[in-house]
């Protein structure tokens, strides 16, 4: 039973490996336009909100190197928030009404979701365009809702623990990315002859 659970993680693997050109180009923007002083929102349901909060933290914090905090919200993680808007507009709304809020141009909006169909993610992904937001999907097997409404998303295979385990890895793909890329634009520009 338990070897099945590590089979369906190797089985992930190769997808994770494909989709590392994206997650590198996430890193990439992630590095410019955070250190430019833009934000980045975070939403998912249950496991996958654990995953954007984790998300932000290692952001607003630091993945593996020393850097300057860079500005990222979990968009679950205010309950009040939450609640209210869940109770007075409907859960349906409640990442979208924050995004209208928070989003502004060029900002990012990442939603995490194992089946690519929760409402409330789908209606964020609506509102992060209108606002000229981006909205990055990290979803389960694909097609799916959200990945066609996203401005870019990365579709994994397996069941739900396994696309979770997965968005987790990818997550981490692109912070490593990020902050290379942050080191690598701190390095001064090399001397050439004249």
């Amino acid at each position: 039973m338990l070897d099945d659970h590590v089979d369906r993680l190797a089985a992930a693997l190769p997808a994770l490996r494909a989709a590392s050109t994206t997650l590198a180009r996430w890193g990439a923007v992630l590095a410019t336009r955070l250190s430019a002083g833009g934000r980045l929102l975070a939403a998912g349901n249950g496991g996958s909100a654990a995953e954007a909060q984790h998300l932000t933290a290692e952001l607003v914090g630091r993945f593996d190197r020393e850097r300057a905090p860079l500005s990222a919200i979990a968009l679950h993680a205010d309950t009040s928030s939450l609640t209210a808007l869940g109770n007075d507009y409907g859960y349906a709304d409640v990442y979208a009404r924050q995004v209208r809020a928070h989003a502004r141009r060029g900002d990012i909006v990442v939603l995490l979701s194992t089946s690519g169909r929760s409402p409330n993610l789908l209606s964020a992904a609506l509102a992060a365009r209108r606002c000229g937001a981006e909205s990055w999907a990290l979803t389960g097997p694909g097609p799916n809702p959200l990945a066609v409404l996203s401005t870019d998303a990365v579709c994994l295979p397996g069941d739900t623990a396994t696309v979770q385990e997965s968005h987790l890895t990818a997550l981490h793909m692109v912070c490593r990315a990020m902050e290379i890329a942050l080191a690598q634009a701190d390095r001064p520009a090399p001397l050439t002859a004249s």
